[in-house]
């Protein structure tokens, strides 16, 4: 399956679901509006809006209740992007400034905070606690996966469960509630949403581990930004985990971490990423994504055989085969 046949299915209610996040970031405040509109355009897969939807295909689907779920969710995480952006002293995403490179950190973190504020506005036009509450505790969860990046900033005696730890929180969490919370808002069965949210959860985890891996393998045209960024900014990811666990590898890499760290990421990374590359540490952090894209399939056997299951499965699929 192709990612782009799914969406030109999708095209009129995910055309919707856009029109709506631009009406719900509207504001008086011209800077205020025009920092969040410029976040917005510089778009982005709506992969959250797009499971929020196929979850809802489980039970009575409503777009004009199901939007109040996909765009809350999507505003969640373009909020969280521009705090990681603060964070990271990022200056591009996806090929874009960022708000805080085109501005500045303080009307950065105001749009954020925006955008987070507006997130849970609209959430509340749906009178379920449970859909609330799910959504809130997972605001709370991301973050604390984000001061637990901070805290693990350059720190090679990281473990792998610190890094799933952290990446469940930062990623995972949100990807898991979108599938699990369309089906709740249309009324879905309680097995039905949490089956969709254990394949959430597991996509999500091989999701950022393939993120994780094309930040080291990818070029600077396929991921809008320079391959290593992660590293250059302190994040230790899997592959890098897995390959300091390399006795051969380990005493040139820690070398290579504390001299990036030395210079506070604004060095020649080259032999690092060399390193990484022709290191076992990526094959390991491939096969981890596999084994979490068969748990995210298995997840869905007990679901109806219906279009929105093939559609799970396919993205999948692609997400585990991903290359950029």
């Amino acid at each position: 399956m192709k990612l782009i046949d799914l969406y030109a299915k999708l095209k009129k209610d995910i055309s919707y679901i856009e029109k709506e996040l631009e009406r719900c970031i509207d504001n008086d405040n011209a800077l205020l509006r025009e920092a969040s509109l410029h976040l917005l355009k510089a778009g982005g897969k709506r992969i959250r809006p797009v499971y929020v939807l196929l979850g809802a295909k489980f039970g009575t689907y409503d777009l004009e209740r199901i939007k109040h779920v996909a765009v809350s969710l999507e505003l969640i995480h373009m909020a969280s992007l521009v705090h990681d952006d603060v964070i990271d002293d990022a200056t591009t995403r996806r090929g874009q400034l960022t708000v805080k490179s085109k501005w500045d950190n303080k009307i950065a973190m105001y749009t954020g905070d925006y955008i987070f504020a507006k997130a849970l506005s609209v959430v509340t036009q749906l009178p379920n606690p449970v859909i609330h509450q799910i959504m809130s505790k997972a605001i709370v969860e991301m973050s604390i996966g984000e001061m637990e990046q901070i805290r693990f900033f350059f720190n090679s005696d990281q473990t792998v469960r610190d890094y799933l730890l952290r990446i469940k929180r930062k990623t995972a969490l949100l990807i898991a509630i979108s599938c699990q919370l369309g089906a709740i808002a249309s009324g879905a069965s309680e097995e039905i949403s949490r089956c969709l949210y254990t394949y959430g959860y597991n996509v999500g985890m091989a999701f950022q581990v393939r993120d994780d891996i094309l930040d080291l393998c990818g070029t600077e045209k396929e991921l809008g930004k320079p391959p290593g960024s992660d590293i250059r900014q302190g994040n230790i990811s899997i592959p890098v985990i897995f390959a300091l666990q390399d006795i051969e590898l380990k005493s040139g890499l820690l070398k290579e971490i504390a001299r990036i760290q030395q210079f506070d990421g604004q060095t020649d990374i080259s032999d690092f990423l060399r390193s990484i590359r022709n290191s076992s540490g990526i094959k390991r952090a491939e096969d981890l994504a596999s084994r979490y894209i068969d748990k995210a399939i298995t997840a869905l056997q007990p679901l109806p055989n219906i279009q929105a299951k093939k559609d799970f499965i396919g993205i999948a699929h692609f997400i585990g085969n991903r290359s950029y």
